[in-house]
């Protein structure tokens, strides 16, 4: 019998509205105590199941969320970053009853080619897209298509649209005008330059030094890909050039920066500084510990989703952007 049950059946038996019974059983929150205790208890009672196809026909979503990460898996299963991003995504989508699809696409051609049957396919309610190259084509594939989606990362165009973001700039400058204020004056700076989030680091540490009037050095300028092996390289191209700092926009490269410094014998910090951006878990077991910038990865995933899930709830929402602060971490690296 419970089986048989419809929503309007215990509508009836509750003696409340057919809307009531689906709010409390979608575990919308403003729903009036004593209604929700009386449509819980015909529940219990008649031992009622919903039919999942069912609601997913009637209202036409299926409560599943993709979540679009193109860095490919040994970025992103090496990198703490996202194992954080990935934590505060999936919080959010529980909270929302929501099930989370993760994609990982090895280059832009093949994930073009797996977005088309993604969103052909029409199962997902809404996207997340995690990434932040200059040039997404991913991001302008999606824009166009007509799929729900926000971004984790500033917009390439800086289109109206949705999105959840760090205050790159901000925390930039912050670790450059620390490093000033420490004494130091030949701060390098390792960046990434595919990326956007390392291009507003890099912006920020410029207003640092112009607020200074410190001249900038083109030759304390190195550039890697976030990969701890690419800090290391770009540690050996400023090692010549002297800096007595320098400001590595990633803790991982900033990891790999720290080898280079130890294997040429200099000694951190006191021969150079050495600050990072992201403070991950890693950061804080280097040797030294990482003088850092702490950006709240786990959150931004979080507001993703709580912006994703306004559009599916009210697809005339206004564009929900946030942008997070980031704020300094001084251990013993700088």
């Amino acid at each position: 019998m419970a089986n048989k049950l419809t929503i309007k059946d215990i509508a009836k038996l509750a003696g409340v509205s057919k809307a009531s019974v689906s709010r409390v059983l979608n575990g919308y929150q403003h729903v009036r105590p004593e209604l929700r205790e009386r449509v819980q208890k015909v529940v219990a009672e008649t031992g009622y199941e919903r039919n999942t196809v069912a609601r997913l026909l009637a209202t036409d979503r299926s409560n599943v969320i993709g979540l679009l990460i193109p860095s490919g898996a040994p970025a992103i299963f090496t990198d703490p970053y996202f194992a954080r991003l990935i934590e505060g995504i999936s919080k959010a989508a529980n909270q929302h009853q929501l099930t989370l699809a993760l994609f990982i696409f090895y280059s832009q051609e093949e994930g073009i080619a797996s977005l088309q049957n993604i969103i052909s396919d029409g199962f997902l309610d809404g996207i997340i897209l995690s990434s932040d190259y200059k040039d997404d084509v991913l991001f302008n594939h999606l824009q166009k298509a007509s799929m729900r989606f926000v971004m984790i990362g500033r917009p390439p165009n800086n289109e109206h649209m949705s999105f959840s973001d760090v205050d790159n700039f901000g925390g930039g400058r912050t670790a450059a005008n620390y490093l000033i204020q420490q004494g130091y004056r030949r701060i390098g700076i390792i960046t990434a330059n595919h990326n956007l989030a390392a291009e507003d680091r890099y912006w920020g540490y410029r207003k640092a030094l112009d607020s200074y009037g410190i001249a900038f050095d083109e030759n304390l300028c190195a550039e890697g890909d976030f990969s701890q092996q690419s800090g290391s390289r770009a540690m050996e191209q400023l090692l010549p050039h002297n800096p007595d700092a320098v400001f590595v926009t990633s803790d991982t490269m900033a990891l790999g920066a720290l080898q280079t410094a130890k294997r040429h014998g200099i000694s951190v910090p006191d021969d150079m500084a050495v600050m990072g951006f992201d403070d991950l878990p890693p950061a804080v077991q280097a040797d030294p510990p990482l003088t850092t910038i702490h950006q709240p990865i786990l959150e931004s995933g979080f507001h993703a989703v709580e912006a994703l899930w306004q559009m599916i709830d009210n697809p005339d929402h206004d564009p929900v952007q946030s942008i997070l602060p980031a704020r300094l971490i001084v251990r013993e690296s700088a």
